[in-house]
């Protein structure tokens, strides 16, 4: 039998998302049934994982965001016949290179202008970076439409959600799930107290330490609720958030005759990164298979609002605007980098997130549409220089 082929891209390979897409590629490889042929390989600083992914999938370039390691690299693949770039500039023109689909998983918002490169060269794009949607869904949309490619989700709840909706007729709402992280049960007096390792040590998923402490605030899923009304081109108020400790329904369509096709699958991101690349084909992967006699019970609460004001913030932005959603992603950013850094409390990471889009809902930016990627940059700036504002505003504070 021929070997499915396709020719891929992975921006972010040495992050959490690449290197399970490593694991994906080199599997299905060893098992003969695909054949994963690696156009570019790009990563932010980590040049020694980058040139150890290199030796063993041989892309025909590696591109390594930091100029200042561009000799190092340069030194690691010496003889190879891979080609080697550096920066913001070989980033763009890498993801542009033709290839069957583009695995977008640079971490932030700081992703948004290498995807947009490849939806404008044509090429599809495996989404993994929610930021990208956040801040540049409509400008994302308007390239893949002109160019004539398609944008596939990664993450788990809207790879889900993919599966599940079918054509889409008939359908009423959408349900994504939530595992509630690591301070589900914890009380406000708990997290208020709690440093950035407890935030990071997610119960269920291994994910990088920003997407861990997005967990634990519930603001990963205040994102992926955007992600999906953007993805789905479905209003916010048809969308549902349900905590389910065990993270193993990931997604849900509810149908107007009643019916709930739901995705159930252990939660390993290999699964949906398999799905995303091989697609409409499935991969085969080494991921556990799912006993369901064995997990006995799944389990589902309402998310509470009190302790996580996530989703609550990000309805508010969805009905506020682009502008605000970019101010929402980008003063999360800013907040999350404080709090590792200990320039603040767990609970002021939502805060800080709530009086920076109370400062935009009011200021000269409001109706801002998001158009381009400068106007993007602008508001990415302004939403940070707020939650700096907030911060210093009251030096004490330590979520409390």
């Amino acid at each position: 039998m021929i070997p499915l082929v396709r020719r891929i891209s992975i921006f972010g390979s040495t992050g959490s998302i690449g290197q399970s897409a490593f694991d994906v590629i080199r599997h299905a490889n060893d098992a003969g049934a695909v054949e994963f042929q690696v156009e570019a390989l790009v990563a932010g600083s980590n040049v020694e994982a980058l040139a150890k992914q290199a030796l063993i999938l041989r892309p025909r370039i590696a591109v390594i965001a930091d100029e200042r390691c561009r000799g190092e690299l340069s030194h690691r693949l010496a003889g190879t016949g891979i080609e080697v770039a550096a920066g913001k500039t070989a980033m763009n023109e890498a993801a542009a290179r033709p290839c069957d689909r583009v695995l977008a998983a640079i971490v932030g918002e700081a992703g948004l202008e290498s995807t947009l490169s490849a939806l404008r060269a044509g090429n599809d794009v495996a989404i993994a970076n929610k930021e990208s949607i956040v801040c540049g869904g409509p400008l994302m949309l308007e390239e893949a439409n002109l160019s004539g490619s398609r944008i596939l989700p990664v993450d788990s709840e809207h790879s889900a959600i993919f599966q599940c909706m079918g054509d889409g007729r008939g359908l009423e709402s959408l349900t994504i799930t939530a595992s509630g992280g690591p301070f589900r049960d914890w009380t406000l007096e708990q997290m208020a107290s709690a440093n950035a390792s407890q935030a990071a040590a997610h119960p269920v998923w291994s994910m990088g330490i920003k997407n861990s402490i997005d967990s634990a605030s519930l603001m990963n899923k205040a994102l992926e609720f955007i992600e999906a009304a953007v993805l789905f081109d479905i209003s916010a108020d048809r969308i549902e958030v349900l905590v389910h400790p065990q993270s193993i329904i990931h997604g849900m369509a509810h149908f107007h005759d009643g019916s709930v096709i739901a995705q159930l699958g252990m939660p390993d991101m290999r699964t949906p990164i398999s799905y995303a690349l091989g697609w409409p084909d499935r991969i085969l992967t080494t991921v556990a298979r799912l006993n369901l006699a064995q997990l006995a019970k799944l389990e589902f609460a309402e998310v509470d609002e009190l302790r996580f004001p996530a989703i609550r913030l990000a309805r508010h932005a969805m009905s506020a605007g682009p502008g605000a959603r970019v101010i929402l992603n980008c003063a999360n950013e800013a907040a999350v980098s404080a709090f590792i850094s200990g320039e603040c409390g767990f609970l002021d990471i939502s805060r800080s997130v709530e009086a920076a889009l109370e400062c935009f809902s009011s200021g000269n930016f409001a109706s801002s549409k998001c158009e381009t990627l400068e106007e993007i940059a602008e508001l990415s700036r302004y939403g940070r220089f707020l939650v700096s504002d907030w911060l210093s505003s009251a030096p004490c504070r330590a979520g409390g």
